[in-house]
């Protein structure tokens, strides 16, 4: 075999590979072992008929496409080892000659990993993302947590009327052009108003109603309703109103406090959710303060990625995503169609993010590389072990499964984040100006005039805080 390099542009390469004509007519023997059972030949069992008389019959090139998947996947790798080329798209083939007796020759023009110019990558300055807990997140937490423990309670009074956040019980009957539609019937049906489980305003016009009135409820299916024959159409509900139940929050104080939580007071309660939500923004703050250095890193660096490289990237991406929907139950096409998105359309969404990774990557790279970041064996050991524990597996075992590839990517994912962490305990993480952040609250609120007393006092005040 003999490989011949040329340099194209933006980091593509063509090799034009010559393969030895006995190579590839050794080929063609194994495409006839793998197809002769699809011929039927007059004289001749099937499965049995000689390679000459097959070729004599449908020509000598009838095993010529199969032999040439054959050889591309023997001698690429072979090429791309000879040549030193480190490959990071998929290649575009193009046959130069096919001609029995003669060497094969085959072009590949694949991408190759582009040269990284980095810029300024320690110390750079983002701003620190905030993990100050506020009275009002507080508050907000506790109130989740007395909406679920809510009561619903039946209402009494025949005169009070439906409110929001309220369960109406409910009959209803839907008609369309007059006639009563399948599935737009139901009888005894708990309906929480204000949720918007029922179709446009049906729920806004049983606000104020009452037990035992009737009701016409006048609403328009959405264009892109489930149910073809009522998309867009213009529908009549009668409805019965048979029960209102009312939600009930329970009392904020220590009873509720030690019925939903640890605590036995609504003082240690409220302390122990703040420190819930201080925990968890610490750790959100952690990922988007490694997220802006990783950013502002690469924003500063520089390289000419092949687009061969971006579309590979991409179709890798699209799927992963279909995978991901598949394992959800969600055939790919299904997803396609009920989306109306073609896949030339999400491939041109995911673009961005493709490009963006491959920038990622190859930056990190090149920093692990100029700052001789390394993976050392028991880093990597404890990173399957990790990976054990998490899937409750013998070390190794995981191992046994991720074979040589497997555990060479769990090594490059020490190095990435070895280097990450270095990028982010180098950085300068700046806090936001609390003044900058008050003028930009006060601009968004429109101050009244003060007399001048009021200024001298406030101003008084402010400097005797």
């Amino acid at each position: 075999m003999n490989v011949k390099v040329e340099n194209l542009e933006h980091n593509m390469v063509k090799l034009t590979v010559t393969v030895p004509w006995d190579v590839f007519a050794k080929a063609t023997d194994a495409a006839f072992n793998k197809n002769k059972a699809k011929f039927s030949i007059p004289g001749f069992r099937k499965g049995k008929t000689p390679k000459a008389i097959i070729e004599k019959t449908y020509g000598p090139q009838v095993f010529y496409e199969d032999a040439v998947d054959i050889v591309l996947n023997d001698t690429y790798p072979e090429a791309l080892a000879e040549a030193k080329i480190d490959a990071v798209s998929r290649p575009s083939i193009g046959i130069e000659t096919l001609e029995a007796g003669k060497d094969f020759v085959y072009t590949a023009e694949v991408a190759v990993k582009p040269e990284v110019k980095l810029g300024k990558y320690k110390g750079v300055s983002v701003e620190k993302a905030d993990t100050s807990v506020s009275a009002a997140e507080v508050n907000a937490k506790i109130e989740e947590e007395r909406e679920r423990s809510a009561r619903l309670v039946p209402v009494e009074d025949a005169k009070r009327k439906i409110k929001k956040d309220d369960v109406a019980t409910i009959d209803f009957e839907g008609f369309t052009d007059g006639k009563a539609f399948d599935g737009g019937k139901g009888e005894n049906y708990d309906l929480t108003i204000g949720s918007h489980s029922f179709i446009d305003t049906f729920e806004d016009q049983l606000i104020g109603k009452k037990v035992g009135d009737e009701v016409d409820v006048d609403v328009t299916f959405p264009k892109e309703y489930q149910a073809k024959e009522l998309a867009g159409k213009k529908a009549l509900f009668k409805v019965k109103i048979n029960e209102i139940k009312e939600k009930l929050l329970p009392e904020l104080n220590d009873e509720f406090a030690s019925e939903v939580s640890e605590y036995e007071t609504l003082k240690e309660y409220k302390a122990g959710v703040k420190k819930d939500l201080e925990e968890q923004k610490a750790k959100a703050a952690a990922q988007q303060n490694e997220n802006a250095v990783i950013d502002a890193v690469v924003q500063n660096a520089t390289a000419d990625v092949p687009e061969a490289m971006i579309e590979s990237t991409t179709e890798n991406m699209v799927n992963d995503y279909a995978q991901r929907l598949q394992s959800q139950g969600i055939p790919f096409d299904q997803y396609l169609k009920i989306t109306g998105t073609t896949m030339d359309q999400l491939k041109s969404q995911m673009r961005g993010n493709a490009l963006k990774n491959i920038m990622t990557n190859l930056v990190l790279e090149a920093i692990a590389a100029k700052e001789k970041i390394e993976a050392k064996a028991e880093e990597i050991d404890e990173q399957v072990k990790k990976m054990a524990d998490m899937y409750k597996m013998e070390v190794e075992k995981v191992k046994e499964i991720l074979g040589e590839e497997g555990l060479k990517n769990v090594e490059a994912d020490v190095k990435c984040q070895k280097t990450i962490d270095m990028l982010v305990a180098e950085a300068k993480l700046t806090a936001k100006a609390k003044k900058a952040a008050k003028e930009e609250k006060e601009e968004t609120v429109e101050k009244p005039a003060k007399k001048p007393a009021a200024k001298k006092t406030a101003a008084k005040k402010a400097d005797k805080e």
